[in-house]
């Protein structure tokens, strides 16, 4: 993966995580607004982030399991935003871009969407990802072991989207 690092303004940092906007995921989505680019566009990016914070995740299990646990949801966060896009989940992705972000019940509608479409393996990944963000992040309950118990329903959906959007192996 080919990335570009930007610095962007501590100011305005501050007031994306004040609002509880991603960084990373605010700017793809500003970007994709302002060049009014195809959703195809999008789709690759968050599913491109989603690999990013996976491999971030599994480096920092070890080392530092509730950053883990963060990167690990975040990835997962992020397979959803690009297979909404790719099955244009459109009542969503309306709802997405008037209130300028996404929230945890749109990310929830999206994975029973997602999940009627590839199974229920998917909603029980988000599961597992979500405890991880809980638990393991905001908590700081969750050492090594129990993280790396849940990172193979994390990795699997953003390795099966992979392959859903045309990605391959």
């Amino acid at each position: 993966m080919r990335g570009v690092i930007v610095s962007i303004p501590r100011r305005l940092v501050e007031e994306l995580e004040k609002r509880g906007m991603d960084v990373e995921t605010s700017v793809v989505d500003l970007l994709m607004k302002a060049l009014n680019l195809d959703l195809e566009v999008g789709v690759d990016a968050h599913l491109e982030l989603a690999l990013k914070y996976l491999e971030e995740g599994k480096s920092l299990v070890d080392k530092d399991p509730v950053q883990a646990s963060e990167k690990l949801y975040k990835a997962a966060e992020e397979v959803v935003k690009a297979l909404a896009t790719y099955f244009n989940l459109s009542d969503i992705l309306e709802d997405v871009a008037k209130s300028g972000r996404w929230s945890v019940t749109r990310l929830w509608r999206s994975v029973l969407r997602i999940s009627d479409k590839l199974g229920e393996w998917f909603m029980h990944s988000w599961n597992s990802a979500w405890v991880l963000h809980v638990w393991g992040f905001h908590e700081a309950k969750f050492g090594p072991e129990d993280v790396k118990k849940l990172l193979p329903y994390v990795e699997k959906m953003a390795l099966e989207a992979r392959k859903v959007v045309g990605g391959g192996e």
